[in-house]
């Protein structure tokens, strides 16, 4: 169940957790001391968002880069850091173009919270300008979104198992939030459900874990999943007040005890849905009724190859534009696993290819669809991917992007 009342705070998975980052809990949020170039002909804006600490902390960014993408060659080129601030783990873009928005993955900003900031974007250079940060309302954001009317921000705290709504001023600053849901009650086992043989893959069942939260493509019902409690919850959104009602008629759905809901991804159609289970390595396809908000379990599928054993933990679940391929990574194994989407949502493994580097957390399709990017944590790079537009594909361009501890990668089209 959920309450709406302000967590207390709960410790992230140890081997997650990067203690010196906290250090830059009070560093300057703003911009880099010199000014980026325009943006030349055929390329897109990048930004990357990075774990950050001291060295030999194992958190190596600093904050918010600039890249340029080369939209014929996906190569990314290293502009500047454009904000110095606190574990932006992960950054969404306002739907204006004007604003971007970033998690500060900490716990101790305000009253054992982490929080969100908001930077405005130079249009000519790229640059960032930071607003103003507030509190997240849980300890350790981890993951944020913006409804469709660009009027809120939807955060959810890993360590506090709660999610937010925080208002989007006409300025682009972020308001105090307007409603908070604590996760509460019923925990998965520690054992995975439909974990590999041998896997150790234990993380996130000692307390609620709030990991995602997002809009339907209808900007009706947000869905938020818990880690912890193996549940996708739904709430009927108010787009004019922004509070968020538990759906009635299905409050929230049951993944097998253990397996650990990490992210979901909806199908361009708006009528299926995909989780990635973070301690099973799998991944289930819901039937979405867009009128109910409710979910419908149609078919589940391991992340991973046939035969593997032992620890992965699978991390980010991608829909292709054209809704026929699906992407999946996985740490340890360090793989993308790539599915055909079929007529009726169900999955059929492709294949998968490595990601050229070292625990992938996010990853992120180019707005053309041509390109994929795995954000390498643990060997500080960025890998790019050439997708094949028949088969769906990525093959490794041989571009290698280095930047300290990438969490996140998010396109200014």
């Amino acid at each position: 169940m959920t309450q709406k009342l302000f967590p207390h705070p709960f410790s992230r998975r140890s081997f997650l957790r990067c203690a010196a980052s906290l250090a830059l809990m009070h560093s300057a949020i703003g911009n880099a001391q010199t000014t980026a170039s325009p943006l030349k002909s055929g390329s897109v804006r990048g930004y990357v968002g990075t774990y950050t600490g001291t060295p030999g902390s194992g958190s190596n960014g600093e904050g918010i880069y600039l890249f340029e993408m080369n939209q014929a060659s996906g190569e990314l080129s290293h502009r500047k850091l454009v904000a110095s601030t606190p574990n932006p783990s992960w950054i969404v873009i306002h739907p204006s173009r004007k604003f971007l928005y970033a998690v500060n993955e900490v716990k101790d900003y305000k009253a054992g919270t982490g929080s969100v900031s908001s930077f405005s974007i130079d249009s000519a250079t790229g640059d960032l300008q930071a607003i103003n940060t507030v509190q997240s309302e849980g300890s350790e954001p981890a993951h944020l979104s913006i409804d469709a009317t660009g009027r809120f921000a939807f955060v959810a705290n890993y360590g506090g198992g709660s999610v937010a709504v925080l208002p989007i001023l006409p300025d682009g600053s972020l308001g105090t939030a307007v409603d908070i849901h604590r996760d509460s009650d019923s925990l998965g086992s520690v054992q995975p459900h439909n974990a590999p043989a041998g896997s150790f893959a234990f993380s996130g069942h000692d307390a609620p874990h709030a990991h995602m939260i997002a809009p339907d493509l209808a900007n009706k019902y947000v869905l938020a999943s818990d880690l912890g409690q193996d549940r996708i919850y739904c709430y009927r959104f108010d787009s004019t007040t922004g509070e968020l009602s538990t759906s009635a008629d299905q409050p929230f759905v049951t993944l097998p005890s253990g397996d650990g809901p990490r992210h979901f991804a909806f199908h361009p159609n708006g009528h299926w849905l995909f989780a990635i289970q973070e301690e099973a390595s799998t991944i289930t396809t819901f039937a979405y009724d867009q009128a109910t908000g409710m979910l419908t379990a149609q078919h589940t599928i391991s992340a991973l190859p046939a035969g593997f054993a032992g620890s992965s933990f699978a991390s980010e679940i991608l829909v292709a534009p054209n809704g026929r391929f699906l992407y999946a990574a996985n740490r340890l194994h360090d793989s993308i696993a790539v599915f055909a989407i079929e007529s009726d949502g169900i999955l059929r493994r492709v294949g998968e290819v490595p990601t050229m580097g070292d625990y992938p957390g996010q990853c992120r399709i180019d707005p053309s669809g041509h390109f994929l990017f795995a954000c390498n944590r643990r060997s500080d790079s960025i890998t790019a991917f050439r997708i094949h537009p028949s088969t769906g594909m990525p093959a490794f361009t041989g571009q290698y992007t280095a930047v300290g501890s990438p969490a996140c990668i998010t396109f200014a089209s």
